[in-house]
């Protein structure tokens, strides 16, 4: 059995519009265990396992809040101040401003930004993950810096729109 990440998206989405306190999934090289105790937040932990061997490496581990796993979650709201909108983060990951360290960066402040354009990397689960704009604008600010971890919804830029 395989649980590629937009599977494991859908599932969690499911479980989170459900009254599912406690899941266990386990496939041949993987295994899902997802509970929850309302209200709490939901706890999600996924270990990848080697394929079998007589030298098996230890299982890597993460936790991810399902929350982390939005449906749909819109990447800009309006900011504090009303000439500004916000790019926030659409999951928990770490945060990286280039492709690679080294690299350039995606964007720099007071540059122009379109519609499409990759602003950064939220690493999740050991998947990079691009982050497009889905704005036209100048970019006024980005509040973190490379490697931060980052939060559902947290604001990662603010733009001004053009």
């Amino acid at each position: 059995m395989q649980l590629d990440h937009d599977q494991l998206q859908k599932l969690l989405a499911l479980l989170g519009d459900s009254d599912i306190q406690e899941l266990k999934l386990e496939g041949d090289d993987f295994r899902l265990e997802v509970r929850r105790n309302l209200p709490a937040a939901p706890t999600v932990s996924l270990v990848q396992a080697a394929p079998l061997a007589p030298a098996a490496p230890a299982a890597v581990a993460a936790t991810v809040p399902a929350a982390a796993v939005p449906s749909a979650a819109p990447p800009a709201a309006m900011a504090a101040r009303g000439d500004l909108l916000e790019i926030t983060a659409p999951m928990v990951g770490t945060f990286y401003r280039a492709s690679a360290p080294g690299e350039a960066n995606f964007v720099e402040v007071g540059q122009r930004i379109s519609v499409g354009q990759t602003v950064c990397i939220l690493e999740a689960m050991k998947l990079m993950n691009e982050l497009e704009s889905e704005l036209n604008g100048e970019l006024v600010e980005i509040l973190l810096d490379n490697g931060t971890p980052v939060e559902f919804g947290q604001v990662l830029m603010r733009v001004k729109p053009a």
